[in-house]
């Protein structure tokens, strides 16, 4: 079988997609609320998590792994959109804008994983799920180090960067578990 990444980068974002519009029409946008460093938190929680399950093979509030990696790639798509609005911006925005930010946000994404999967060949696919867990904990420290440094880099990317890798590592790991199919 060919395995097509932009079909199954498709068929992932679709699961997280309509999840994260359900739950848009059920709460609003209450996660406009939260600052960058808490929305990085709220990563972090969820990718330590995906460690310590990796780890010990046993959850004690049965939801998954691949709950808490769709997590993490709709909470990289708050922070991106959250990013891209100005800080005074409304609290509430409609669902069909919200649609169209996070569609927005995830062409962008796709574009750079496009272009990063052409130039490493696609070497994700030889990769444990738990060394993509890893990256994604490694991003998450460097993000919070950024953070720390009030945005400042001398010669590293920037935080947006950052929630993209995160969020493509996670789609990653989510067409490893076989959500893609």
């Amino acid at each position: 079988m060919i395995q097509d990444t932009s079909t199954e980068f498709d068929a992932v974002v679709k699961i997280c997609r309509e999840l994260f519009i359900r739950k848009t029409k059920d709460y609003g946008t209450a996660w406009r609320i939260l600052r960058l460093s808490s929305i990085t938190d709220q990563i972090f929680i969820k990718a330590q998590r995906i460690r310590t399950l990796e780890e010990k093979k046993v959850s004690k509030v049965g939801e998954d792994i691949s709950s808490e990696y769709i997590g993490i790639i709709n909470y990289c798509i708050i922070a991106m959109i959250q990013m891209g609005l100005p800080d005074d911006a409304q609290t509430e925005i409609p669902a069909e804008e919200v649609e169209m930010l996070y569609d927005a946000v995830v062409k962008e994404t796709k574009d750079l994983m496009a272009a990063k999967n052409h130039d490493y060949g696609e070497a994700w696919r030889d990769m444990r799920i738990s060394s993509l867990t890893d990256l994604i904990l490694m991003k998450l420290l460097r993000v919070k180090q950024i953070e720390d440094n009030l945005g400042q880099t001398l010669v590293s990317e920037g935080v947006r960067a950052n929630y993209q890798d995160m969020l493509n590592y996670s789609v990653f790991a989510l067409i490893k578990i076989g959500l893609a199919k």
